[in-house]
This record gives C-alpha cells, sequence and structure tokens, in this order.
C-alpha cells in the first residue's frame, strides 16, 4: 500500500507547573504532528518535540525538514517495506532527529495498522503494562521534599530527580528527599551535565557515604566527555548512566566498546525514530547494558511510540515516560496513566487519537 500524502501542524501545549532542569525551563511546549496517509485511507500519526538545548531542533527547523527534505523521499513508496523507508528519511539530511522520529513514528503506525496489530505486537512484544517513574524539578531541597511526598501520595514509588543547576546544594537535595519518603522509594539522580567529573564524583561519594542509596546516576558530565564518564564510572559504586551522550548506534558502539556507563537513555527525538532505537537495544543486550526508555517533554502520541517500543524490547528495562502528566490539556488519548502504571492501548498501531472534546 502506497504512501499518498504526508501533513505537518503544529500546537503550542501549556504544562500544569514549570519543567526545570540544569539546561532549561519549560512552561509550555510545542507539539509537532505529522500525518501520514495512505492509498486505503489509513492514516499514521507521529509527533516530534522542539528541544533546542539537547537535540538543536526547533520547530521551524522540524516543520521545514520534514516538509522540504523528508516528504518528497516517501510519497508513493510502499508503507509495507518500512525499514527501507527509515533508510530514506535518515539519508535524506544530516541530523534532525526530532523530525526524522516524528515521520518514521507515523510510518510504524501505519504499517502496523495494516497489519491490525498493535505496535508493540508488530515489534514482536507481548505485554502493554509498564511501571513508570515521575520526575521531580529542581528547586529547593524542600520543594523538592514536598513534592517528592505528593508523588507518593499519588502512588509513585520511583523517583527521577534533576539536578545540576546548582552542584554545591544537590547532595542537600538528595537528603533532604530521602529523609521525607523513607527508604523503600526509589531515587534516581539525572544531572542533565551540570557537574564537571570532579564535582560528579564528589558529590556521588556524599550520596554512598551519606546511604542516600541511589539507584543511578544519568548524564553528570557534559554530553561530549566520554573520557568523564569512564573516570566518574571507575570511581564510584553508584551506576551511571549515558542520556546526551547517547544519539545513535554510533554512539553507542563507543559508550559500549569503552565500558563508558552502566546504563543507556534511549529517547526517540535523539535517535531518530524506532529503527535506530531498537539497533541501539539490541547492542546494549549484545554487551550486557541494559537500557531505560525516556522521553523529552512530548505529547502522548511520541511517548505511546516509546512505551510500545519499550514495551517489545526485552533489554529496556527501565522505564521513565511521565511527559504526559505535565501537561496541562493533554489533546490525545491512548495511554492511560494508572498511579505508577502506564498502559498503552491493544487496538492496532499506537492506539492514540486526538480527543474529540480537545480545543486549544
Amino acid at each position: 500500500m502506497k504512501i499518498e500524502s504526508l501533513q505537518v501542524s503544529v500546537e503550542t501545549l501549556p504544562l500544569i507547573k514549570p519543567f526545570k532542569t540544569a539546561l532549561r525551563t519549560a512552561m509550555e511546549i510545542e507539539n509537532i504532528m505529522v500525518s501520514v496517509k495512505l492509498e486505503d485511507g489509513t492514516e499514521g500519526l507521529g509527533a516530534a518535540a522542539p528541544t533546542v538545548a539537547i537535540t538543536g531542533d526547533s520547530t521551524k527547523g522540524i516543520m521545514t525538514v520534514i516538509e522540504e527534505a523528508i516528504t518528497p523521499h516517501l510519497i508513493g513508496r510502499e508503507i509495507e517495506n518500512i525499514n527501507a523507508l527509515s533508510q530514506l528519511i535518515q539519508r535524506s539530511c544530516v541530523g534532525n532527529t526530532s523530525a526524522k522520529a516524528a515521520v518514521e513514528i507515523a510510518l510504524y503506525d501505519a504499517v502496523s495498522k495494516r497489519w491490525q496489530l498493535p505496535l508493540f505486537q508488530y515489534l514482536g512484544g507481548k505485554s502493554n503494562v509498564l511501571k513508570n517513574d515521575m520526575t521531580i524539578s529542581v528547586d529547593e531541597p524542600e520543594e523538592m521534599a514536598k513534592a517528592a511526598l505528593s508523588l507518593i501520595e499519588s502512588g509513585f514509588s520511583t523517583m527521577k530527580i534533576k539536578l545540576g543547576k546548582d552542584w554545591k546544594n544537590d547532595v542537600e537535595r538528595v537528603a533532604c528527599i530521602r529523609a521525607a519518603v523513607g527508604e523503600q522509594v526509589m531515587i534516581r539522580i539525572d544531572a542533565n551535565q551540570g557537574w564537571t567529573t570532579k564535582q560528579a564524583i564528589s558529590i556521588i561519594h556524599e550520596f554512598e557515604e551519606r546511604k542516600l542509596n541511589v539507584d543511578l546516576v544519568e548524564q553528570p558530565v557534559q554530553a561530549h566527555d566520554i573520557e568523564g564518564l569512564k573516570e566518574i564510572k571507575r570511581s564510584v559504586q553508584v551506576p551511571i548512566m549515558a542520556d546526551e551522550s547517547l544519539f545513535s548506534p554510533r554512539d553507542a558502539m563507543r559508550l559500549l566498546n569503552e565500558h563508558a556507563v552502566d546504563f543507556l537513555n534511549i529517547k526517540l527525538m535523539k535517535t531518530g525514530g524506532i529503527r535506530r532505537a531498537l539497533q541501539i537495544a539490541d547492542m546494549a543486550e549484545a554487551a550486557g547494558v541494559e537500557c531505560m526508555i525516556g522521553s523529552m517533554m512530548e505529547s502522548s502520541v511520541s511517548v505511546a511510540a516509546a512505551a510500545h517500543l519499550a514495551t517489545a524490547h526485552p533489554n529496556i528495562t527501565k522505564i521513565d515516560l511521565d511527559a504526559p502528566l505535565w501537561i496541562k490539556n493533554e489533546p490525545f488519548e491512548g495511554i492511560q496513566f494508572m498511579k505508577d502504571q502506564l498502559l498503552i492501548s491493544d487496538k492496532p498501531g499506537l492506539g492514540v487519537k486526538r480527543k474529540s472534546s480537545f480545543t486549544q
């Protein structure tokens, strides 16, 4: 079945509260939608999130690349040849991973609908239930502790703590949260490149000495600083995870070959879509390194794609897909959040559709 058309649009989605990391503070997000239509009327949906501070992709840039660089390669092509279509997308231009991801998600939605399978089954998976974490924005220690207690009341048992904006107070932030929530809650740290190597080693050693029971530390240093990651990993007991250092299978190959980290964080907006994310998860599995699936601040469309991928690949063992819970008026339905459980649809494709009552 041939691809007949591809349309792209953008909408602004306010957040419930500010999302603050070491890299940026967001009050709203822009959701770039892609709609692929096949000859028989089947529609596939995809979405992208511009995150200039991480991917370098802006709203205007994403839309232009989709319309001018990617779409001409796809019109008239057979949707069933999904791997070749993915190659065409990747070769259409350099970089622009968010634009590539949005289009590829739409193609996977369409092709799995053609086969009348939910995407996770099309990818070889079985279960459609995931255990999710929830993020706490960087703030004053007491405010972060209050946020943590609120999350416990909401049914979460795993928290991802944003640090790295003011490194001198980061240990106190975690200590304050741990004192508030007790020992049973899992705490993961994300420094978003906010520390130097020496700072990271010192901070993590203090986590260990004070027995703050940190599950892992994500991207403590700058994305390019692989040597820094390696030195930190050698110097501490807490596992280290790469995020911004990992965009492509080539990045994964270097991180794995050099034993630079203990975990990899896969995000579709970084990998450029589902196929390369699968490649990274396969490579990591062969190396004995487990993966997390994460997202930028995104809508349910692209988060659903990440969730389907996570349920399908056995080496994706950690889930960080709370972004839709931050959106004030989420325009799509198809993902259910029940306390710390994330349930994706078993309908064909992503199982996501626009709410009939949604107005911007």
